[in-house]
C-alpha cells in the first residue's frame, strides 16, 4: 500500500458524522469531484464499499480519487450552498456544471447615491445594489437597457451627484438630445428621478401592467389639470412600453411568480430552459448549455442546475414548476426559502394547464439542444476535413488526427523555455500540453534547444510506453527541422512524420527536399497548422514570461538583507507583486508576521533605488 492510499484509508476510517461537503482528489491533487452529505461519513464510504454496484461514472471516479478534503457545516442548507460555490470555483471533472465560463452579465441599479445609475456589470455584489438577471443574451440585455435608460431618462455619467463641494458640472450631450434631465446641475429633482427609476424596476421585474396603471392615471390626472406637456410624455411612455414589452408577454392566467425549468440532454451535451413568468405573465426565456457524464440521472443533472441558477439569482419567484421529483427537493426548498425570506414551491405538475407549460419549456430546450449539436456536428465536420486536407497536401500514409507542435521562447541569452501543445482531430486537448525549462544551452541556440525539447518530449512517450503523434509540428526553418529528425533518430523513432512551418512566408519544410512548399492561403490544411503553430507559440510566449517575472521577482526581493525564502513568500502573498511592496506604507508591511518596522524600512530603501 502506498503512502497516498495509506493516507485516503486513514481519512476514511476517521470520518465525521455531520452534514458538509467532500472533495475527492487525484493523484496529482487537483479536485475532480464535489459532493454534498447529510452524513459525510456514510457518504463517502458508500463510494468505497465492495458491495455497492455503481454505475460507470462512479467506478471511473473512484478509480482516480488518491485524496479527499472535508468541509463540515452546520446543516444540509449550508453544504448546499457551499458545495454549489466550490462547483463554480474549481469545475470539477465529475460535476454537471454550467457550460460557459465567463460570468453572466446582470442589470444592476445602484442605491447608495441620490440619482442612481443603471449598470451592466458580470459580478453580484454585496452592496445593497437591485440586481436583475442573469442574461444569457448579452445582446438582448444591452437593448433593454438602452430602451428603458432612453424612455425613461435615467441617467449614463459616472457622475458623483450633488457634486462634491467646490466642484461643479455642465450638461452634456444627453441633455440637449432629451435623454437625461439634467440632475448633475440640479435641473431635476430627486424625488422625480427616482420615480423614473422605480418605474425601470417594474418592468425589470415583470410588473409591467402594474407600471401602465400607474402611468395612466398620472396622464389622466395631467390632463385634467392642462398640464399637457406632462400628459404628453405618459402617454408616449405608455405607448413605448405597451410595443416592446407587452407585445414579447404572454398571459397564463395566474397573478403569480413562478419560473418553468426544464432540460433536454444528449449523451454529455445539455441544454435548461427557464420560462419566467411574472404577475401571470410570460416575459422571457433564459436558456443555459451544461456540461454533463453521459451517467448522470435526468434528476442529478437538473438538481445541479437548480442550485448552481439560483445560487447566483437575485430576483426568486414564488413557485418553481421542474419535469420531475427530485429527492433532495425539500433541502433545496428550505435554502431558497432562507435567501428570498418567504416560501418558494418546487412543484411537478400532473394534470391540467401546468403540465402544458412544462412541455412547452422541454420544447424549447429540445429545439435548443438540436442546434446545439448540429453546430457541434458542422464544427467536427469542418475539422475532419481540414485533417483530410493536411493528409493530402504532405503525402502523409495516414490522416494527422494527433498532432504536436513545438516552439522555443527566450529572452535574448536568458529564461529560454521551450513548449509543446497537443491538438487531436484539429482541436486542442490542453490537458496535454507541455512546457519546458531548457537545460542543456547555453546562450541564444534555437537548434539545440529545438532539439533538446523535442527529446525529451519523446523520451518520456518512450519511457511510460504511449503512442507517438501522426505528425511532429517545429516552428522554425529547415534548421529546426534538422535539429528535430535528428533527436527522434536517436531515440529511435526514425519513421516520426515531421515538418516544420515557417513564420515569414508560412512555408512548409519536408524532411525529404532540401526546398520548402507553399500551400495555398485558403487551404484548410494551412488554416490548421497556422492554428497550431500560433497556438504553441502562445504558449511559449506565456511561460517565457512567467518564468521571466518569477526570476525578477526573486533576484529583486533576494537582494534585501534579512529576506529569505520564507518572508519572501509571505510578502509575495500579502501583495502579489514588488511594485506593490515597493507602495505599501511602513503599517501595511509591519502587518505581515515577521517583519518589524526596521525591516520594513530596509525593504523599501532596497526596492525603491531599483
Amino acid at each position: 500500500m502506498t503512502k497516498a492510499s495509506k493516507n485516503l484509508a486513514l481519512k476514511l476510517q476517521n470520518l465525521p458524522a455531520s452534514p458538509g461537503v467532500y472533495m475527492f482528489k487525484n493523484a496529482q491533487g487537483k479536485i475532480i469531484y464535489i459532493g454534498k452529505a447529510k452524513n459525510l461519513r456514510n457518504r463517502v464510504r458508500s463510494y468505497f464499499q465492495d458491495g455497492n454496484r455503481h454505475d460507470l461514472k462512479t467506478f471511473r471516479l473512484v478509480s482516480k480519487i488518491a485524496d479527499l478534503e472535508l468541509l463540515v457545516t452546520e446543516n444540509e442548507v449550508e453544504s448546499l450552498i457551499l458545495e454549489a460555490n466550490l462547483v463554480r470555483e474549481h469545475k470539477p471533472r465529475y460535476n454537471v456544471m454550467l457550460r460557459d465560463d465567463k460570468h453572466f452579465p446582470y442589470i444592476k441599479i445602484t442605491t447608495g447615491e441620490p440619482f442612481p445609475r443603471v449598470l451592466i456589470v458580470r459580478r453580484l455584489e454585496k452592496d445593497k445594489a437591485v440586481y436583475f438577471g442573469p442574461y444569457t443574451s448579452s445582446l438582448n440585455m444591452r437593448k433593454t437597457v438602452t430602451f428603458l435608460t432612453r424612455l425613461f431618462k435615467i441617467r449614463t455619467c459616472n457622475y458623483i451627484i450633488p457634486p462634491p463641494e467646490g466642484k461643479k458640472y455642465q450638461v452634456c450631450l444627453d441633455y440637449h438630445i432629451d435623454r437625461c434631465k439634467g440632475p448633475c446641475e440640479g435641473l431635476q429633482s430627486e424625488e422625480d428621478y427616482r420615480e423614473q427609476v422605480n418605474a425601470v424596476m417594474m418592468i425589470l421585474s415583470g410588473k409591467s401592467k402594474k407600471l401602465l396603471g400607474r402611468l395612466s392615471e398620472k396622464m389622466f390626472a395631467a390632463s385634467e389639470a392642462m398640464r399637457f406637456e406632462e400628459a404628453r410624455l405618459y402617454r408616449d411612455q405608455i405607448d413605448a412600453i405597451k410595443a416592446v414589452v407587452v407585445k414579447q408577454s404572454a398571459d397564463v392566467g395566474e397573478v403569480i411568480d413562478r419560473d418553468i425549468v426544464s432540460i433536454a440532454r444528449e449523451a454529455r451535451d445539455a441544454v435548461a430552459v427557464i420560462m419566467q413568468i411574472r404577475e401571470g405573465v410570460l416575459i422571457g426565456r433564459q436558456d443555459f448549455q451544461l456540461l454533463a457524464d453521459e451517467n448522470d440521472s435526468e434528476e442529478a443533472v437538473l438538481e445541479a442546475f437548480l442550485i448552481q441558477y439560483y445560487n447566483h439569482q437575485p430576483n426568486l419567484p414564488e413557485e418553481i414548476f421542474i419535469p420531475m421529483e427530485l429527492a433532495e427537493v425539500a433541502v433545496i426548498e428550505n435554502w431558497l426559502k432562507a435567501v428570498k425570506g418567504s416560501a418558494i414551491k418546487i412543484v411537478t405538475p400532473r394534470i391540467g394547464s401546468k403540465v402544458k407549460l412544462v412541455d412547452l419549456a422541454a420544447k424549447n430546450a429540445r429545439l435548443l439542444l438540436d442546434e446545439l449539436l448540429i453546430q457541434k456536428q458542422g464544427h467536427q465536420e469542418r475539422t475532419s476535413k481540414m485533417v483530410t486536407a493536411l493528409k493530402d497536401e504532405l503525402h502523409l500514409s495516414v490522416s494527422p488526427k494527433t498532432m504536436v507542435c513545438f516552439d522555443i521562447s527566450n529572452t535574448g541569452e536568458t529564461d529560454a523555455v521551450g513548449a509543446c501543445v497537443y491538438f487531436e482531430n484539429g482541436k486542442p486537448r490542453k490537458n496535454e500540453y507541455r512546457h519546458f525549462k531548457i537545460k542543456g544551452v547555453t546562450g541564444q541556440d534555437d537548434f539545440t534547444m529545438m532539439r533538446e525539447v523535442v527529446g525529451r518530449y519523446f523520451y518520456r512517450l518512450q519511457s511510460e510506453k504511449l503512442s507517438p503523434p501522426d505528425l511532429v509540428v517545429v516552428d522554425g526553418g529547415k534548421g529546426q527541422l534538422s535539429s528535430a529528425l535528428a533527436e527522434l533518430k536517436s531515440l529511435g523513432f526514425d519513421n516520426q512524420p515531421v515538418i516544420a512551418l515557417a513564420k515569414r512566408l508560412e512555408e512548409v519544410y519536408l524532411p525529404v527536399q532540401s526546398d520548402p512548399i507553399t500551400i495555398s492561403k485558403s487551404s484548410p490544411a494551412l488554416i490548421l497548422l497556422k492554428r497550431i503553430r500560433d497556438e504553441a507559440h502562445r504558449f511559449a510566449i506565456n511561460y517565457n514570461r512567467k518564468v521571466r517575472s518569477r526570476r525578477t521577482i526573486q533576484s529583486a526581493l533576494d537582494s534585501v538583507p534579512g529576506i529569505g525564502p520564507a518572508k519572501r513568500a509571505l510578502l509575495l502573498q500579502s501583495f502579489g507583486s514588488v511594485e506593490r511592496i515597493k507602495k505599501a506604507t511602513l503599517e501595511e508591511l509591519t502587518a505581515v508576521k515577521g517583519i518589524n518596522e526596521k525591516l520594513a524600512r530596509t525593504i523599501l530603501e532596497n526596492l525603491n533605488k531599483l
